[in-house]
């Protein structure tokens, strides 16, 4: 079954996720006071053999190295998920940027935890292994030079559709080329150790097949966007061909965000580190109503909030009385 758009509800929700390198030093260390996270930690280290939650505590730069930085960001995104859906919070659609598929893919009930975490395992030891590579952000330039540049640079690609906020990647010697060939008021390098949505990971792209072939994928509670089709499906087959492709492929969020946006959504959550992923969203439509969910205080927020709608609601003289 496979849907460009679907039937959705008058306040219909779409949940998106930020990807690798959203990852930030502190993440989750608020959530370690709960008994479901030390449930899902004591599952973790069993499958990885090392400590999330040291990892979560810690300043060690091993949190930029992929084979810790995508089960850290899986284990930090799953349990607010968790959290949201115990307080009966669910999404009409959801999506991810890149690695963030695959968080939009467990929010969606496509598998459990331990499942997860077993393929995410997997995906991140091959990438470790990829040659060494770079990513950066750019601010303040002159798009329609960089573009040129960047063509005319071996083994160097733009890996996002926004060139007001570029991200390129490739080679470490590729990147240094383009920055010394251009005037650019500011680079940030992502905290990433290889060339991911280029043509330099295909070869990652062609060993991640098999390992995904033998995870078997539960039906869909919610359409899953996929990024590379840009289309809301159902069909598992479908989603995994995508998986597959998004390595070695630009991730296109700016077109991401208006498909999105073109279904009718009203709100927009993106759960995890930051708030990027929905400013290009409320670009689009500025009265999308969005909300960051990075902590269990940010949970808290939304759901004060959300309570005292409904009292308005029931209650006009309270809103009367709010807006004195």
């Amino acid at each position: 079954m496979l849907n460009t758009s679907l039937p959705i509800g008058e306040n219909s929700t779409v949940w998106v996720f930020p990807g690798q390198g959203s990852q930030k030093s502190g993440m989750g260390q608020e959530l370690l006071e709960f008994p479901l996270t030390q449930l899902r930690l004591k599952q973790a280290e069993s499958i990885l053999g090392w400590s999330i939650a040291e990892l979560w505590q810690s300043d060690n730069s091993q949190l930029s190295h992929t084979q810790y930085t995508q089960p850290c960001l899986y284990v930090f995104m799953t349990l607010l998920v968790d959290f949201l859906k115990r307080l009966r919070y669910q999404p009409n659609m959801v999506s991810g940027y890149s690695f963030g598929e695959y968080i939009a893919l467990y929010a969606a009930g496509a598998y459990d935890f331990e499942t997860g975490l077993k393929l995410i395992k997997e995906r991140a030891n091959m990438m470790s292994r990829l040659p060494q590579g770079s990513i950066v952000a750019l601010k303040g330039y002159e798009p329609e030079k960089l573009k040129q540049v960047i063509l005319d640079t071996p083994n160097v690609w733009l890996a996002n559709d926004n060139l007001k906020y570029a991200i390129v990647s490739g080679t470490l010697e590729g990147i240094a080329s383009v920055l010394s060939s251009i005037i650019i008021n500011r680079v940030i390098p992502l905290p990433v150790n290889a060339a991911f949505h280029t043509p330099l990971v295909e070869t990652a792209a062609q060993e991640f097949e098999a390992i995904l072939d033998a995870v078997d994928f539960q039906p869909f509670s919610i359409p899953v966007f996929c990024g590379v089709d840009l289309t809301l499906s159902f069909n598992i087959s479908q989603v995994k061909r995508n998986l597959i492709k998004q390595i070695s492929q630009p991730v296109r969020w700016q077109m991401i965000s208006k498909t999105l946006v073109a279904q009718g959504i009203k709100q927009a959550l993106q759960i995890g580190c930051g708030q990027g992923l929905l400013k290009s969203m409320k670009q689009i439509d500025p009265s999308l109503e969005t909300n960051n969910i990075g902590s269990t205080a940010d949970i808290d927020s939304m759901v004060i909030r959300d309570q005292l709608r409904k009292l308005s609601t029931a209650m006009p003289e309270i809103n009367r009385f709010s807006q004195k």
